[in-house]
């Protein structure tokens, strides 16, 4: 039975191709996802989740509808569209380096943009959502053109991609080190706790930039992503078929780094997710490809689900999620090391 199902449009002048396993993936992670926002949504409050559903039909007292819609909702769409921003530009830049290790937070796009949020923070002393964004815009495109120009020699290989960007990112550290010993000290904790990575004291002007963007650049994503599968069989199959390859590179690059600059910019630095994600969701639907929708759903979840555990733990204070999701991360990536080191020793 053949894993692809050929659907057309009522005219039949548009027919197009669904991998069913993929399909059923994403409909029960996007089910996982909205089961662990209505979780979150009770959490931190007296509100029961019976009392969540009342709420969200439109049947919640005001008290409820204060704590679901001011202050819980915020931080939970936050988790959600973070996660999804982070698990597409993953998914993108894996299938561009065609290297495991290739997510915006090893080659350096994450850290340009918390450069660009830092220097925003600390020396300009602006704390505007829009401010912090655009800095952080700014200097996360600029690390990812940075680390494009050194990688390229005849083409962009994905290993010199990857190491580029490694260095890049140790370079980019030490230009946060600086700045923080620098500041004045008071500032200089904010800008720490901001540097892990948090969710806490969400808002809606946090959201709607973020859900605006995502708009915009995933549907931009799924529709570049039709020439990943060609591209990731080498630069020249691809341009044998006919593609573009340096600019398709480049647009996809652009969208991966405009995804995780603006992701950076309303919740920090926040590890693991775009390394994690896209591998996750390729294991669980087993089609190839990049499979963009997929990663963004399993991001979703990820981040989701990490929140609500970061939440819950038995800790002194609240943990950020940036802690959490970096200790998961590093054990993450010590296994896929060691995947790695044992698959080329046989």
């Amino acid at each position: 039975m053949s894993a692809y199902r050929i659907f057309h449009t009522p005219s039949r002048r548009v027919s197009f191709r669904v991998h069913l396993r993929a399909a059923a993936v994403l409909l029960g992670l996007l089910g996982a996802a909205a089961a662990v926002g209505l979780l979150a949504l009770g959490t931190g409050s007296a509100i029961p989740v019976g009392d969540v559903v009342r709420t969200l039909a439109g049947r919640g007292d005001a008290m409820s509808e204060m704590v679901v819609y001011e202050l819980r909702a915020p931080r939970v769409l936050l988790a959600l569209l973070v996660g999804a921003a982070l698990g597409v530009g993953g998914a993108v830049v894996q299938s561009l380096s065609r290297n495991p290790l290739g997510s915006p937070d090893i080659i350096g796009v994450n850290a340009g943009a918390a450069v660009g949020a830092v220097l925003m923070l600390l020396v300009v002393g602006t704390v505007t959502p829009l401010a912090v964004t655009a800095g952080a815009l700014a200097c996360g495109l600029g690390s990812g053109l940075l680390v494009y120009a050194l990688s390229f020699k005849r083409g962009v290989q994905g290993t010199r991609l990857v190491l580029v960007g490694i260095g890049v990112t140790a370079m980019l550290h030490s230009v946060i080190a600086y700045l923080l010993t620098r500041a004045d000290l008071y500032e200089s904790q904010g800008a720490k706790v901001w540097l892990v990575g948090s969710l806490a004291g969400s808002g809606w002007a946090q959201v709607w930039p973020m859900a605006a963007v995502l708009s915009v650049l995933l549907p931009a994503a799924l529709a570049l992503s039709r020439s990943l599968s060609t591209m990731e069989m080498g630069d020249e199959t691809a341009s044998a078929l006919g593609l573009p390859v340096e600019r398709l590179r480049l647009a996809l690059l652009l969208v991966a780094v405009l995804l995780s600059g603006v992701a950076v910019s309303v919740a920090g630095p926040i590890v693991f997710v775009a390394l994690a994600a896209p591998q996750l969701s390729r294991r669980l639907t087993g089609a190839p490809g990049a499979g963009v929708a997929t990663a963004a759903a399993t991001g979703a979840l990820l981040l989701a689900a990490a929140d609500l555990a970061a939440q819950r733990l038995p800790t002194p204070g609240q943990l950020p999620v940036g802690v959490l999701t970096g200790g998961l991360g590093g054990l993450y990536l010590a296994w896929l090391l060691h995947r790695e080191w044992r698959a080329g020793r046989s």
